[in-house]
């Protein structure tokens, strides 16, 4: 069934009120969850509900406190989410970083005590459409990815996004975990019943786990295996993948004075503290105006035009499949499985909020 997205936010939204959540960072939350699932990243959108609802009753999570800045000199900042979502902490953190981009020529902000919050190319985007480029890393709570040659996860998934403006092409963005796949992308192969790619998830004996059921175990309840870095094993390089993850680990992490999860001291009812960094940099403070777009724009060009290997499968920049993803579903509606309206029909029934994903409250297709 495909739901319109604003059917889909209006779901959202009942859920947080039901929650109390403060209606101003409800609809900013709201926000980058719908886009999300427009762009086709289904593990970061709707279906966070369940997680939510699970930090919320366990009274780590703070629905009617806004963030705010805590330490700023110059072109840096430090915001406290003060146990919020992350989602409108992250919306102020890169919003404070093009401001002073565009005062200094570039801005770094970092946010402390926060919680998961979503893609992160929605909040490099935001650079890229102020006309500056725009770097985002985070951590995160799950402790999922192993470290080259390891038995045991030491870290979590750590994902980097960077965006970059160009004049006459669609802004450049990337939007990538450290690991080989997202844990939530697991999550979606749950929901699907559908096999894992091989590579995705190792036992304890480096071996693929192909059951996503059972790689959820491995992500989320066992001591040891877990999803394997950029790259995979160490003789297809996963210890560039491995290095990635340690470099957003203390950008992100070690900077703010977030926590580093496989130490984290979780006591009942203790936030996350998850820690996230922003960069925005503006091109005027380096070159003439324009001239940095215009070269994003050759390289783009240049890419897009390069002979594929299959003439059906052109050669694509990051940033292309989320875009042709959101034109299609602005139109289509929002793909949601069976499986996913059941869960999201609980959460409601759980709140008292409103189910709004009945197939005559949608596009019912």
């Amino acid at each position: 069934m495909r739901v319109p997205a604003e059917q889909v936010r209006k779901q959202i939204l009942s859920v947080f009120s039901a929650w109390g959540m403060d209606e101003q960072l409800a609809d900013t939350t709201a926000d980058v969850m719908v886009d999300t699932d427009l762009a086709g990243i289904d593990s970061h959108g709707l279906s966070m509900l369940m997680f939510y609802e699970g930090i919320r009753d366990r009274g780590e999570l703070v629905l009617d406190i806004a963030p705010v800045v805590v330490r700023e000199h110059g072109a840096t900042a430090l915001i406290d989410a003060q146990a919020g979502l992350g989602h409108p902490a992250a919306v102020m953190g890169m919003q404070l970083a093009v401001d002073k981009a565009e005062t200094f020529g570039v801005g770094v902000v970092t946010v402390v005590n926060s919680h998961h919050f979503g893609a992160l190319g929605y909040y490099a985007s935001m650079a890229a459409e102020r006309g500056v480029t725009g770097m985002v890393a985070t951590t995160a709570r799950t402790v999922a990815a192993l470290p080259t040659r390891g038995t045991v996860p030491m870290l979590p998934t750590n994902p980097i996004a960077f965006a970059a403006p160009a004049r006459r092409n669609r802004p450049f963005l990337l939007d990538m975990s450290t690991c080989t796949v997202a844990a939530n992308k697991v999550k979606v192969y749950e929901f699907e019943g559908k096999p894992l790619p091989a590579g995705w998830v190792l036992d304890a004996k480096g071996q693929p786990v192909l059951d996503a059921a059972e790689a959820m175990k491995y992500i989320f309840e066992r001591p040891d295996g877990g999803i394997s870095p950029l790259g995979g094993t160490a003789e297809m390089r996963s210890h560039k993948g491995y290095g990635l993850a340690l470099m957003v680990q203390f950008l992100s992490g070690a900077l703010p004075g977030g926590s580093f999860a496989p130490v984290r001291e979780q006591q009942p009812g203790a936030p996350d503290n998850i820690g996230h960094f922003f960069l925005a940099i503006d091109p005027k403070a380096f070159r003439a105006p324009g001239e940095f777009e215009d070269d994003v724009d050759v390289v783009i060009d240049m890419l897009h035009a390069t002979p594929p290997i299959d003439p059906e499968l052109p050669v694509l920049v990051p940033g292309d499949p989320e875009a042709a993803m959101r034109e299609e579903r602005r139109r289509d509606g929002i793909p949601i499985s069976q499986a996913l309206r059941e869960k999201i029909r609980g959460v409601c029934e759980r709140s008292g909020a409103e189910y709004l994903l009945e197939p005559s409250q949608g596009s019912g297709r």
